[in-house]
């Protein structure tokens, strides 16, 4: 069995609004029309931080501003050959964003209240909303 480990992170900037992305139709064309987090698989042999910050900067072209908070870890798929774990952060956005295009095709900043009316959520971020997960508010 494979085992991988993925970093995202719910970004909020100095608006008090949170980040979530649209994957790009091409690349992912089962998920496409679900907002998401920033993230991705870590590069075994660099740390969880580091991974978190080369996703963040790939996706988004934003930096970490401050220390990120773990709030989550989920199993995100699990079968006979694969187990995929998945690591989630809330932290603090610095810079304006420029997304890679390959990856996602727009963004949009949300306040908390709006995220939690979406209906068009990634399934794995909609379980840590309906987890309750209470978010920093520093």
């Amino acid at each position: 069995m494979i085992l991988q480990v993925g970093v995202k992170i719910i970004l909020k900037n100095k608006e008090g609004e949170y980040l979530l992305l649209r994957r790009s139709a091409e690349k992912y064309p089962g998920i496409a029309d679900l907002w998401d987090i920033p993230g991705g698989r870590i590069d075994p042999g660099s740390s969880l931080l580091d991974n978190l910050k080369r996703e963040m900067m790939e996706e988004t072209g934003l930096t970490l501003g401050g220390e990120p908070k773990l709030i989550a870890a989920q199993d995100i798929l699990k079968n006979t050959n694969k187990h995929v774990v998945r690591l989630t952060y809330i932290g603090k956005a610095d810079g304006e964003v420029k997304l890679d295009a390959n990856e996602h095709e727009f963004y949009k900043w949300f306040d908390w209240e709006e995220i939690l009316k979406l209906e068009d959520l990634d399934m794995y971020f909609k379980e840590l909303l309906k987890d309750r997960i209470i978010l920093d508010e520093s």
